[in-house]
C-alpha cells in the first residue's frame, strides 16, 4: 500500500467511525510558466501544489474541509472539521455519496507521455517566438505570450469503496501582438496545445498573430443592419460558454435554467446536434470520470435540435428525476456543482462553398461575452471584430462593431452547418462552423 493510498484509507475510516459517509479528492499538480519581454525572459515560475479535499454526509447534512498537509494531525483535524462543517450546515435531502465500489485508472501513456524537453529548450522557444513577431513589420511588441506546461493528477475516494485516479500532462504555447500604425494599434493572437512541448511549434502562432493584427490596423465599422454572421472556433466556443447555463442542471434546480421545462422540445434547428464527449483523447477536456467518481460517456444534449437531457451530479438527477450523466464538478475547496467536459457540435452537410455563399461576418474577436451577457434571457451585446467576407473572400477588416441579439433563438436560426469540425485552440470544444441568419450588427 502507498502512503497515499494509506492515507486514503485513514480519513475514509474515520468518517465512517463517526458515523458517516464521505469521498475526498486529491489534486496535485507540478507547473512550469515562461513569459518573455523584449528578447529576455521576463518570469519563470515553479509551483508544486497538493491539496486535499473531503466532503462528508451526516444526517443528510454535507460538511466541506480541505487541507494541504498530509500528516497524522492534519487527516484527524481535516475530519473533524468536515464533521463540524456539517453539523451547522442546512439538510441536503438530494446530495448523497454515490454508491460506487469501482476502480477507474486514465491511460498514463497516452494522456501523460514521458517529455524529454528542458527548460532551457522551452526557454528558447518562447524567446524566439517572442523576438520573432516582435520584429515583424508594424509590430509594436508583444505585451501577452507566455509558454506553460501542467503535469496534473486527480484521485477520487469514497467510504463506498469507488478508488478512481487520473493524470494528464498538457501543453501551451501562445502569443498576442500589438500593431501599431501611428496612433492606431491593433491586438491579435493565437496559441497552441499539446500534450508534449516538443510538439509545440512558434511559426503557426507567428504567421497568425502577425496577420490577424495588421489587418485589424485596416479594420472599419461596416454599416449597421442584418447580417449572415459566422464565428472562428475560438470566438464561437466564447459565444457558446457565456450560455453555458442552459445546459446545466444545477442551473435548473436553482431555477435558473431557461431550459428546465423543455426537455424533449425543440431548441435550435432540426440539423443541430450538441454533444459532451468527454472520452475524446485529442481534447484537453478530456475526463474519464467526475467529481463524484461517476464514469464518464458519451452524452447527448441536443439531437437533431431536440433537448434531450441537462448536465447532471447525482444530487440534480436526483431532485430533478433523472440520472447523473457524469458531470458533478467540485475541487478540494468547493461544493458540488455541473459543467460540462468537452462540449462538440456534430458536422452537417454544408460544404464549404455553401456555408461561406454570398455575403457575411466572420467574427475572430468577441469583447464582454461574460458582462454583456445575459444567460437566463439570451440576450446579448459584445464588441466584436472580424473581416467582411463575400463567397469565402475576405472584402474588409472590421472593427469597432457590436453584434446584438438573443442566443436562443439564434439557434432556431441557423442556416448552414459546416461539413467538418474544428478545435478552438486550447482544445476544449470541438465544432463545425455554423452560420446565423439576420443577426443585429451596429456599427
Amino acid at each position: 500500500m502507498t502512503t497515499t493510498d494509506s492515507m486514503i484509507s485513514q480519513v475514509l475510516e474515520r468518517v465512517q467511525q463517526a458515523g458517516a459517509e464521505g469521498d475526498l479528492i486529491i489534486d496535485e499538480g507540478r507547473s512550469l510558466g515562461l513569459k518573455a519581454r523584449q528578447g529576455k525572459l521576463e518570469e519563470q515560475a515553479v509551483s508544486e501544489t497538493r491539496i486535499m479535499g473531503l466532503r462528508v454526509i451526516q444526517d443528510q447534512r454535507v460538511g466541506i474541509a480541505f487541507s494541504e498537509a498530509t500528516d497524522e494531525t492534519a487527516l484527524s483535524w481535516l475530519v473533524e472539521q468536515a464533521l463540524l462543517n456539517a453539523r451547522f450546515n442546512q439538510m441536503e435531502a438530494h446530495e448523497r455519496i454515490p454508491d460506487l465500489q469501482t476502480e477507474l485508472a486514465s491511460d498514463d501513456a497516452l494522456l501523460c507521455p514521458h517529455s524529454t524537453m528542458s527548460t532551457e529548450a522551452r526557454i528558447e522557444l518562447l524567446l524566439s517566438l517572442e523576438q520573432q513577431l516582435s520584429s515583424l513589420e508594424g509590430i509594436r511588441n508583444v505585451p501577452y505570450n507566455g509558454l506553460s506546461e501542467r503535469l496534473s493528477s486527480r484521485q477520487v475516494a469514497s467510504t463506498s469503496g469507488l478508488r478512481a485516479r487520473s493524470r494528464q500532462r498538457m501543453n501551451f504555447l501562445y502569443a498576442y501582438a500589438l500593431a501599431a500604425r501611428g496612433e492606431i494599434t491593433a491586438m491579435a493572437g493565437w496559441g497552441q496545445a499539446a500534450r508534449l512541448g516538443e510538439q509545440l511549434q512558434a511559426e503557426p502562432i507567428i504567421e497568425r498573430s502577425h496577420q490577424e493584427a495588421m489587418a485589424l490596423l485596416e479594420g472599419k465599422p461596416v454599416a449597421s443592419g442584418h447580417y449572415d454572421v459566422c464565428f472562428d472556433p475560438d470566438a464561437q466556443k466564447d459565444l457558446f460558454s457565456a450560455f453555458s447555463l442552459a445546459l446545466s442542471g444545477k442551473a435548473a434546480c436553482d431555477g435558473i435554467n431557461p431550459w428546465r421545462d423543455r426537455i424533449g422540445e425543440p431548441v435550435a434547428v432540426p440539423g443541430l446536434t450538441l454533444l459532451d464527449r468527454p472520452l475524446n483523447t485529442d481534447g484537453f477536456g478530456y475526463a474519464l470520470f467526475d467529481a463524484e467518481g461517476t464514469a464518464c460517456a458519451e452524452t447527448p444534449i441536443v439531437v437533431g435540435g431536440q433537448l434531450q437531457t441537462l448536465l447532471h451530479n447525482t444530487a440534480t438527477a436526483h431532485e430533478l428525476g433523472a440520472v447523473s450523466t457524469g458531470h458533478a464538478v467540485r475541487g478540494p475547496r468547493s461544493a458540488l456543482g455541473v459543467g460540462s467536459h468537452q462540449l462538440m457540435v456534430e458536422p452537417g452537410a454544408a460544404s464549404r462553398a455553401e456555408l461561406e455563399g454570398g455575403e457575411y461576418l466572420l467574427l475572430t474577436q468577441l469583447q464582454g461575452t461574460h458582462s454583456g451577457a445575459n444567460a437566463l434571457s439570451g440576450d446579448f451585446s459584445f464588441g466584436a471584430s472580424g473581416y467582411l467576407c463575400r463567397d469565402g473572400e475576405k472584402v474588409q477588416p472590421v472593427r469597432g462593431i457590436t453584434v446584438a441579439g438573443n442566443f436562443y433563438q439564434m439557434l432556431q436560426h441557423i442556416s448552414a452547418i459546416g461539413d467538418t469540425a474544428y478545435w478552438d485552440w486550447s482544445r476544449s470544444t470541438r465544432m463545425p462552423t455554423l452560420r446565423f441568419a439576420d443577426v443585429a450588427i451596429s456599427g
